[in-house]
């Protein structure tokens, strides 16, 4: 079989390329287009060792230093935590596209020599490089935003009530809950109403109306609301959700004011 090494650097440049500005998009990380492509262009000297007979853990162990050096050449290095987040993304992405290439070898039974794809002489690469590598990479750029965005809005919360009783669970932040008290402004966050099993004889009804339904909702005055690892906040309505709260596994929403200015001294008047 003959190998054309301008092909394949091209193809190894292209993939690192598209590899790398998806950690940047992803990760959000501040760098240039030429470093990015100069990251591509390290990458791309691994085809030198297509002419070694190397083994597989010595295979493995050089394209993690060379994955590395990508990362640092293309991101640069400002602290250990950062640089391998940046390499867990960019092998994810790797293993990504591997993927797209193994599954098409098996389904087209297309001959290969490691990851470039041939069947009468017309490199599959090419194709995956222009048309189905982008397209992979934006969805997954998509998804990963998305999931990001969804879970990053879930808090595991104590709820403290006025007789010492608690409640521990999880939040989901809906920025689209916007329920106050009408009187002292106070912010509702809202539970399922079957989660709280105590008996409260003064129970505050605080008038709401969305866009298709209206009335009282049922509340109760709370002594704080505890987020882990953020802080707490007092002065919080608690009102008891008729319909069932079904957001995975999140049994109360919280209102976006409550994560303003948190902190265990601040409350709000």
């Amino acid at each position: 079989m003959t190998i054309y090494l301008d092909i394949v650097f091209i193809l190894n440049f292209s993939f690192d390329a598209f590899l790398l500005f998806t950690v940047a998009i992803i990760l959000k990380r501040k760098t240039s287009f030429k470093r990015i492509l100069l990251g591509s262009l390290v990458g791309s000297l691994t085809i030198i060792f297509l002419f070694f007979n190397l083994n597989n853990y010595l295979l493995f162990i050089v394209k993690i230093i060379f994955a590395i050096l990508m990362i640092l050449t293309s991101f640069g290095y400002h602290n250990l935590k950062y640089t391998c987040n940046n390499l867990f993304y960019l092998i994810t992405t790797s293993i990504l596209l591997g993927g797209f290439l193994y599954l098409i070898n098996i389904e087209y039974s297309y001959d290969n020599t490691g990851l470039i794809f041939y069947s009468n002489g017309l490199s599959l690469n090419f194709i995956m490089s222009l048309i189905i590598a982008p397209l992979a990479l934006y969805i997954y750029i998509k998804q990963t935003k998305q999931l990001k965005n969804n879970y990053s809005n879930y808090y595991d919360i104590i709820i403290y009530f006025k007789d010492g009783k608690k409640i521990e669970t999880i939040g989901f932040l809906d920025t689209g809950n916007n329920l106050y008290d009408p009187i002292k402004k106070r912010p509702i966050i809202l539970i399922n109403k079957n989660m709280v099993k105590i008996d409260y004889q003064n129970i505050l009804l605080v008038p709401y109306d969305t866009i298709d339904s209206h009335g009282l909702l049922k509340c109760i005055i709370i002594d704080k609301i505890e987020i882990k690892g953020i802080g707490t906040k007092k002065n919080i309505l608690l009102g008891l959700s008729e319909k069932k709260i079904t957001i995975n596994d999140a049994q109360v929403i919280l209102h976006k004011q409550i994560m303003e200015g948190i902190n265990e001294n601040i409350s709000i008047n």
